[in-house]
């Protein structure tokens, strides 16, 4: 399979589909600070394995999540391309980003375990608030990948891969889950899209070699962008 570039594409696109999102609601639901305090000084000191363990899953599961949009950007290729191409650049650029915020936990937890909750988020947010932090490694960048994904979903609808209830659960979970703060609401929203894109992926798992092949056909219609 490592020799033959259509089947290992294919096959990794349709299983990172399946497993990110899956690593990703995992993780939300070991998190102490999903259920604990809200002050992850304090809730990671309550159970530290628990908040490392929630650390790698969101990590990789941001990390493998960004190589599954190169996978969906490839079924955008003959209709909704545009589209294809700018929302699967944002959500590239996001969950990379997220990815790398992840190294703030240990300090955190570090933070929590020598002073007053208090005094720990002080100090945290004098480091998190420098320029170079914040428009550097936050603002806007975190906020591409649940944008850029939902988007792109919009795109592999269009392009006809998917029904139109794929880019309405993935929005509905990711955006959704904007509107409430993080906590037990948030199993909720982000176990949505794992059915979504899991779904998404089991198709590219079972569309076979020939079809993913044939999306490297390039198309000679010339509206076949704007779609």
């Amino acid at each position: 399979m490592f020799n033959d570039h259509v089947k290992f594409r294919r096959v990794a696109a349709g299983t990172l589909l399946v497993v990110a999102p899956l690593l990703q609601a995992v993780a939300v639901v070991l998190d102490p600070g999903t259920w604990g305090d809200d002050r992850e000084a304090v809730s990671f000191g309550d159970n530290p394995a628990l908040a490392q363990t929630q650390s790698v899953l969101y990590h990789w599961s941001w990390m493998l999540m960004a190589v599954a949009v190169i996978g969906l950007m490839h079924l955008t290729r003959h209709r909704a391309t545009r589209l294809g191409h700018v929302s699967g650049g944002l959500a590239l650029i996001g969950y990379l980003q997220l990815s790398g915020l992840l190294l703030t936990d240990p300090v955190e937890w570090y933070l929590g375990q020598h002073n007053s909750p208090e005094e720990a988020q002080r100090i945290l947010d004098e480091m998190m608030n420098l320029p170079g932090v914040t428009f550097g490694f936050q603002l806007p960048w975190m906020f591409f990948g649940f944008i850029g994904l939902p988007l792109l979903t919009v795109a592999v609808w269009r392009a006809g891969f998917v029904g139109w209830w794929v880019p309405l659960v993935v929005a509905a979970g990711y955006l959704g889950s904007f509107l409430v703060e993080y906590g037990p609401l948030t199993v909720l929203f982000w176990t949505a899209p794992v059915a979504a894109l899991g779904w998404t992926g089991v198709k590219v798992l079972r569309m076979g070699d020939a079809a993913w092949a044939g999306y490297y056909q390039v198309s000679r219609s010339p509206e076949s962008s704007l779609r």
